[in-house]
């Protein structure tokens, strides 16, 4: 038996349900086939393989936490991470298969899929993708822009708590329209710290884990519960706030304006996956970025250390955006 999803504007057929995702009635011609604990029986894995990234980052035994190589010149890709989860994708970004042993279960393969395996696979189909997450406001698509820890998933669950829906989390994957960028919506799932919420829902385990049983905390806001807190369709990208460091002084919250070149180097700092584009890619998405800098608001945006100060925030950016309006 498949399920079929939708994510990124993207059709997917999985012969396994994949956590995280809505499951649908079939959808025709899927654009992406997920392969679940199945691996494909082919050569390219002992014939041209080039070795193509290790992360700098290692795990808690001095692993890097992921290795690519590049196969058969490109027609395939091999991603293996250091707990033992591997994929392998193809080159025109149509096929996904994976595999992983004990103690990993599939919410843990989920985890990969939805973020960085995707984020890839985006990328090989011409995508160009921030790391951000991305709100709904006024029926436009408004980013939060940081790397991991900059808040951005907290910021847009402080919006959740005015009742603005949620268009993507971590992934904001752009649709170039020419003369403007939409983004696609992502998963009806919000990630957060449990730090995160113990302020915003009272208490550390108010949400569920991530991954169950798992020595990973983050939790998840299942967005589907209620219809306003998921954007399901494609929003123009109108304005976007680059979240930086915290700040304890009686400015903070507080919005700064970005010339275009300061927001250019920003974008290309937080561009999704970068890790793993070749020279054309690159090039490539730095005019798209270079176009994107100049199209739209683009500000800094800098939080309180104080939680309590999230929702002042928000009503800083709402603000913000009524005078960007006017």
């Amino acid at each position: 038996m498949d399920f079929f999803h939708t994510v990124y504007g993207l059709r997917v057929q999985a012969n396994q349900f994949i956590p995280g995702l809505e499951p649908l009635s079939p959808i025709g011609i899927a654009d992406i086939c997920v392969s679940l604990q199945s691996w494909p029986s082919l050569e390219y894995e002992r014939e041209g393989s080039e070795h193509w990234y290790t992360s700098p980052f290692l795990d808690s035994e001095g692993q890097p936490t992921v290795k690519a190589w590049r196969l058969s010149s490109g027609s395939y890709f091999k991603l293996c991470y250091s707990d033992g989860a591997e994929f392998i994708l193809d080159g025109a970004g149509t096929r996904i298969w994976a595999r992983w042993s004990s103690p990993l279960i599939l919410e843990d393969i989920a985890v990969y899929l939805l973020g960085p395996i995707l984020g890839f696979v985006l990328r090989l189909r011409g995508m160009t993708c921030l790391h951000a997450s991305v709100v709904c406001v006024a029926n436009n698509a408004i980013a939060f822009i940081g790397p991991g820890g900059s808040g951005k998933s907290t910021t847009a669950a402080g919006f959740t708590k005015l009742g603005y829906p949620i268009l993507a989390d971590d992934v904001a994957a752009l649709k170039d329209n020419g003369d403007s960028f939409t983004v696609q919506p992502g998963y009806p799932h919000l990630r957060l710290w449990p730090s995160s919420v113990q302020f915003l829902y009272g208490h550390s385990e108010a949400l569920p884990r991530l991954v169950p049983k798992s020595t990973w905390d983050k939790c998840y806001l299942n967005l589907s519960e209620t219809e306003q807190n998921f954007q399901q369709d494609e929003l123009p990208l109108t304005a976007a706030y680059f979240l930086d460091e915290r700040a304890n002084d009686s400015a903070a919250p507080s919005i700064h304006s970005l010339s275009p070149g300061d927001a250019l180097m920003r974008l290309v700092s937080n561009s999704y996956a970068n890790y793993l584009l070749d020279r054309n890619l690159r090039e490539r998405e730095f005019l798209l970025l270079t176009r994107l800098s100049r199209s739209i608001p683009m500000k800094r945006l800098v939080p309180h250390t104080d939680s309590d100060c999230l929702l002042d925030l928000c009503a800083l950016v709402l603000d913000d955006l009524v005078e960007q309006s006017q």
